[in-house]
């Protein structure tokens, strides 16, 4: 399997970076677009890394700007996986900041293939869209900064990632991890069948050095995974826990990762 780096929060030498993330999955003989992040800076990267995306399979993960907005700039018809609510209207509470998609489901459904699920998706035996994530644990995501339209709480339900198998072992692609890094785990783990993790990367969506974090910390490592790259949305008190438990490496736009 091969990750490529298009859009995330910091860059690599000579190489864009915005906030917003997308990266570029090669795995048996699929290529996987996850997220495309809030401009065409994933596509300049992208150009840069000689990534053809023509034949690529679109997944967003979920219905924020910083992972879909970049939809706009792709126009070859290729097919888009997401959950039904990516495309619901969605806002701050504390500014009234829109935080959705600046395209409707009618003008993204001219330019891709949609599939919307809640339930798992299997886009090939070993890799899966894992659609709506079950969240059992009482320290991620029980309160919600967002809200709908109609001023209900939004906890980003569409909020999901990719598991991929290999050898037997589970890998997780995440774009923000709203629903919990861990639940989005203990689901694919459900879903599968499969308890060994090799590797979990994307936005972890952890602020502070708190008890979250820490609890997140002694999940991963009590599940021994055994490649952590938390990126994205994942802020700097928490990727110093993290580099401190597991001394990870930085996500930058540009980077490749052979696994």
């Amino acid at each position: 399997m091969k990750i490529t780096i298009l859009t995330d929060n910091f860059a690599g030498a000579g190489f864009l970076s915005e906030h917003g993330l997308s990266y570029f999955i090669e795995v048996d003989d699929k290529k996987i677009l996850l997220d495309a992040g809030s401009s065409d800076v994933f596509l300049q990267n992208a150009t840069k890394l000689h990534v053809n995306l023509d034949d690529a399979i679109v997944v967003l993960s979920h219905g924020h700007w910083d992972h879909g907005n970049g939809l706009q700039y792709l126009n070859n018809n290729n097919r888009l996986i997401t959950h039904s609510n990516s495309f619901i209207k969605r806002y701050r509470k504390s500014n009234n900041e829109y935080l959705g998609l600046n395209l409707s489901f009618n003008e993204l459904a001219e330019k891709f293939k949609i599939t919307t699920t809640k339930e798992p998706f299997y886009i090939s035996k070993n890799i899966i869209f894992l659609g709506e994530i079950e969240r059992i644990f009482d320290f991620e995501n029980w309160q919600t900064s967002y809200k709908q339209a109609d001023g209900k709480d939004d906890f980003i339900s569409d909020d999901s990632a990719l598991a991929i198998i290999e050898n037997n072992k589970l890998n997780i692609v995440t774009g923000c991890s709203h629903s919990g890094i861990c639940n989005i785990i203990e689901y694919a783990k459900k879903i599968t069948g499969l308890t060994e993790i090799n590797l979990v990367i994307g936005g972890f969506h952890l602020k502070k050095a708190e008890n979250r974090t820490l609890k997140t910390i002694e999940y991963f490592k009590a599940n021994n995974v055994a490649k952590i790259y938390p990126s994205h949305c994942t802020q700097l008190p928490a990727l110093s826990k993290f580099y401190d438990a597991f001394n990870i490496e930085q996500v930058k736009t540009g980077i490749i990762l052979n696994l």
